[in-house]
């Protein structure tokens, strides 16, 4: 999917700093998250993903720059922008004295809505025991009251710190269901997550934020076919480095028994042109992953 300006922008990040004195949470974070996409959003610990996400929500407030959510200033305070936000935290805090069923009941007041069927609804779907009290709880259960806590007022902006954590993998399965049908009905997602295996087959595109600035923003398709891709091409007859040391966009090449293996970074149009210039009988592509990807980005800085 191409997601370009054409489309609607719901949620938009302008030159948005936070700083705690004279530390630095994030600097300069600009960009935008369109209708009916899931974006996700990558960093290493402590990159300021939270500290981005909360300050948009409000939660901090910024040192500088500014923010908008529908269309709205979400800097400043405004109940009615809240009611069509849903916000998964990483760390989630509960009343523990309450039911699963009575937190989210409470929760459901303060927004002045009766939510008690889609409450059943997605207590069921994550297969969460609603009359069990909250203090005594799993991890993972723990969870699944904040993910029903996220979605149950059908919000038309998700951010989701971790959403996953602590879910056993059919949970997971659920979870990723409610996901599609929240974008299928043209809300937005904002994912931060740890787990770069879930964001790749999630998001449709991606930003990396790195020690509080962001380093990259694109579409993983796109993403995926400039990053680095090892490639194996075997030959009829033995070649040498010099039948490719001309070749655009590789590197890393080792030649053993007349095969050759390289990194190519970008288009392999020259070195496949190239290859078939030599007789080429075997082409093998290993694509990068985007934990590959975010390594790339991230782990050099």
């Amino acid at each position: 999917m191409n997601f370009t300006n054409e489309r609607e922008v719901t949620v938009r990040f302008e030159h948005l700093t936070k700083y705690y004195g004279t530390t630095r949470g994030i600097e300069d974070v600009t960009f935008d998250v369109y209708r009916g996409e899931v974006f996700g959003f990558l960093g290493p610990n402590g990159a300021g993903k939270t500290t981005a996400i909360r300050t948009v929500l409000g939660l901090i407030k910024a040192t500088s720059g500014n923010a908008q959510i529908l269309g709205v200033d979400a800097l400043k305070p405004n109940s009615e922008l809240r009611r069509r936000i849903g916000y998964l935290p990483g760390i989630a805090a509960t009343y523990d004295n309450y039911t699963a069923r009575g937190y989210l009941q409470f929760i459901a007041g303060m927004r002045n809505l009766d939510l008690s069927s889609a409450i059943l609804n997605l207590g069921e779907r994550l297969d969460l025991d609603l009359e069990q009290q909250i203090r005594g709880l799993s991890k993972g259960n723990r969870q699944k009251v904040s993910v029903v806590q996220a979605f149950m007022h059908s919000p038309d902006v998700l951010f989701l710190d971790e959403p996953t954590s602590g879910l056993d993998p059919l949970v997971q399965r659920e979870f990723e269901k409610l996901l599609d049908e929240t974008i299928q009905r043209g809300a937005s997602v904002i994912l931060s997550s740890h787990v770069l295996s879930e964001v790749e087959h999630l998001a449709h595109r991606i930003a990396i934020i790195d020690k509080g600035r962001i380093v990259l923003i694109d579409e993983i398709a796109a993403l995926k076919n400039k990053a680095r891709k090892k490639v194996d091409l075997i030959f009829d007859k033995p070649v040498s480095y010099s039948d490719f040391e001309a070749v655009k966009n590789i590197e890393e090449i080792t030649i053993v028994n007349g095969a050759l293996k390289c990194v190519v970074s970008g288009s392999e149009y020259e070195l496949l042109r190239r290859a078939v210039e030599l007789n080429v009988t075997e082409v093998r592509t290993q694509e990068s992953s985007l934990e590959e990807i975010f390594m790339d980005f991230v782990g050099s800085r």
